[in-house]
């Protein structure tokens, strides 16, 4: 029987069950359902043969001497393996051997991506043996190519095996993001394979301060602007140097089973845009009512493998969220907290509390690396109370994440109903990629 007061919470690899007992009102968040493509191979295959505002990368790569094709890192669950082998299928049917190609891993700051966990964001064993992958290193200032400034002043670098390619490919899942709008497209190139200059400045108090910069924005969104600007600078540069063609994005959308819903490819811009309104369509969910608890996941493996990541599940549905209400997120923290950096700008807003810490920002030039998660961590602290319930953090790093520990999930919940009564809750099992919508606001 079908328990509509329950859910089952992503959990690293695994769920966490949760059930909301009476008189408490309870709703499910979920994506509204999609229909995962019949025959995504042929999806993907027809996708790269009939772009959007751009010629078949057959065509483009006709002539070409090298290409390089960007993957997201391990944070992201892009389904590689129905991208990557069509890909280079056509690259090759142009005349383009594989030694030629290099498939470069949008890093941005995060860790590299080695053995087992490579051959898992690939996903294509022969495609591993048979190409060049890099893991980008934001801190290599060898690695980097500098484009200049952008009209706002950020600093931009890039990654040179992109910078000097002929044929330059991104790939990426559009999903929320709750400081770019939505994922995919011009964010794969910055941060993903920007230089760390370039990652701090778009990581600033002036773009993460701004209420704009949020989940679901888009269009009036000052980082997403700035994006857009490094990508036309970046499509300058291989103009100027005699390349033909802009660049090529494959963008993906997935249904929470993980399974291809979308997939189009074409000129980076406007297929992203399209990707982007397929995806509103499945990731927002309209909600008539605030809820006085939010409980929710960090939508599991990959994504919850850090405390880091784990921020994006409690700033996403803060808009459905009531005044004064409580928010309780599910976490595995595999790998604990994150970078040292990040545990360093935490350790600071515990010391410093979070307004003296906000008012530290705007003084900095450039962002220290990793300290906008714990600006976008303010954004919740803000909004109600935070709990997390995890079972990866040392017991030393529980009071550096400025939340509230819940050691036992379903006794919290049976603890707020039976103070609360008749409150309204809300359960979110895939975490940040279900965007609740408050209807009066949106």
């Amino acid at each position: 029987m079908i328990d509509d007061r329950a859910a089952d919470l992503r959990y690293g690899y695994g769920t966490r069950r949760i059930h909301v007992p009476p008189p408490a009102h309870v709703d499910v968040l979920r994506k509204p359902p999609m229909a995962p493509l019949a025959d995504p191979r042929a999806a993907v295959a027809a996708a790269l043969d009939a772009p959007v505002a751009a010629p078949p990368l057959a065509s483009l790569a006709a002539g070409a001497a090298s290409a390089c094709i960007i993957v997201c890192d391990v944070t992201r669950p892009v389904p590689n393996g129905l991208l990557l082998r069509p890909i280079l299928d056509r690259l090759q049917a142009a005349g383009m051997p594989l030694d030629a190609v290099t498939i470069l891993v949008a890093t941005g700051l995060h860790r590299p991506n080695l053995g087992e966990e490579l051959r898992g964001v690939i996903g294509d064993d022969e495609v591993l043996a048979s190409v060049r992958v890099v893991n980008h290193v934001a801190r290599d200032e060898a690695s980097l190519v500098d484009l200049g400034l952008t009209a706002a002043g950020t600093p931009v670098t890039l990654h040179r095996a992109f910078v000097e390619a002929d044929v330059r490919v991104l790939t990426g899942l559009v999903e929320p993001h709750f400081m770019a709008g939505y994922s995919g497209g011009r964010k794969v190139l910055a941060p993903g394979i920007a230089g760390h200059r370039t990652i701090r400045s778009l990581h600033h108090h002036r773009y993460m301060g701004d209420p704009l910069a949020a989940t679901a924005e888009i269009d009036a969104n000052p980082l997403h602007r700035e994006l857009l600007a490094i990508l036309t600078m970046a499509d300058a540069r291989h103009a100027q140097d005699g390349r033909p063609g802009g660049t090529f994005a494959v963008n993906t959308v997935i249904d929470e089973a993980r399974r291809l819903a979308f997939v189009n490819a074409g000129e980076a811009v406007a297929a992203h845009a399209e990707a982007v309104a397929f995806a509103r369509r499945s990731c927002e969910v309209r909600v008539t009512e605030p809820y006085d608890l939010i409980v929710t996941s960090a939508s599991g493996a990959p994504l919850d493998a850090t405390y880091y990541q784990t921020v994006k599940g409690m700033v996403t549905p803060l808009e459905a969220l009531a005044e004064e209400g409580e928010l309780l997120i599910a976490s595995a923290c595999s790998e604990g907290f994150g970078s040292a950096e990040f545990r360093e700008a935490q350790a600071r807003l515990a010391a410093l509390g979070p307004r003296a810490f906000h008012a530290s920002l705007a003084r900095k030039d450039l962002a220290d690396v990793d300290e906008w998660q714990s600006q976008m961590l303010l954004r919740a602290l803000a909004a109600g109370r935070v709990h997390l319930h995890t079972d990866g953090l040392q017991d030393d790093d529980l009071p550096l994440t400025g939340v509230a520990p819940c050691p036992d999930l379903q006794g919290f919940v049976d603890a707020f109903v039976a103070r609360r009564g008749a409150a309204r809750v809300a359960l979110i099992p895939e975490g940040p990629y279900v965007v609740p919508r408050l209807a009066q606001r949106a």
